[in-house]
């Protein structure tokens, strides 16, 4: 049995019941299949990279830091033992050590980098730009990651089960939140590149901007008309009243010219 205080830092063999997962691990999926072909290579050649490890603030046993799918693995290659790097670190290295892995390895689906970003700016406690440059990532990337976060837990899992990417998640975000379901079962059945589904949404919008802009016209006519019934009404009685009107740049112009000896109340005597 070997002695946390004296080997931390180094590689030791821990007996792999004692090595529990992380609460902090961003990752949520993971490939039956791929976990499949790593079990069988480790049988053959065993681990060649070591997990991360810390021991656990309350009871016996470790707390894995990094190696979540390796650890797996090796439970799944029936391994008693499992080669590990022990450490000291907080619950703040701990996530951004997880994350970090994954990241660099693009093991995490947009949303669980999304809930990743999110978590360690909950532990740090900081803007979105600070934990952007400790992340060594561009501030608007980051925000455009928890932006997906807005998705329901229902159309998150749903892009990932069906192949869509980040940008069909962002591109449906667009759209008011009753009609996103609709649009990414679209998207899936018609297997939409990521372009394709960012004019499909644009269409969409499109749409709602023409069907807005029909009623306005519509008011403005009667508008008009109001006023021409208006001045015809004057006309018949006596008030010679006149309009003009043009059109240019996407604006009517319309004038009323009403006497002024009219406005004040006087009319030439009948029969004169």
């Amino acid at each position: 049995m070997f002695e946390f205080r004296k080997t931390a830092g180094k590689v030791l063999l821990l007996p792999i019941e004692e090595v529990h997962p992380s609460p902090y691990q961003a990752r949520r999926i993971f490939d039956p299949k791929e976990l499949d072909n790593l079990a069988d290579s480790i049988r053959r050649n065993g681990l060649l990279q070591p997990v991360t490890v810390r021991r656990c603030a309350v009871g016996p046993g470790y707390e894995l830091v990094a190696g979540e799918r390796r650890l797996r693995a090796c439970k799944l290659a029936g391994m008693k033992e499992i080669p590990a790097i022990v450490q000291d670190f907080e619950d703040e290295q701990t996530v951004v050590m997880g994350l970090i892995e994954n990241l660099q390895r693009m093991d995490l689906n947009p949303f669980e980098q999304a809930k990743g970003i999110r978590d360690m700016i909950e532990l740090w406690n900081c803007t979105q730009a600070e934990a952007a440059q400790r992340l060594g990532m561009a501030q608007p990337t980051l925000a455009n990651k928890l932006r997906l976060l807005q998705l329901s837990e229902k159309q998150q899992a749903f892009v990932v089960e069906n192949g869509l990417t980040e940008r069909h998640a962002r591109a449906v975000l667009r759209l008011p939140e009753s009609r996103r379901d609709k649009a990414l079962t679209y998207m899936a059945r018609n297997n939409l590149s990521a372009r394709a589904a960012d004019a499909y949404v644009e269409q969409l919008l499109e749409k709602k901007r023409q069907a807005r802009r029909i009623p306005m016209v519509k008011d403005v006519r009667i508008f008009l008309n109001t006023i021409n019934h208006a001045v015809r009404v004057m006309t018949e009685n006596g008030v010679p009243a006149t309009t003009s009107s043009r059109e240019e740049d996407g604006y009517i112009e319309y004038t009323v010219r009403i006497p002024t000896s009219a406005a004040c109340g006087s009319r030439a005597p009948a029969g004169d």
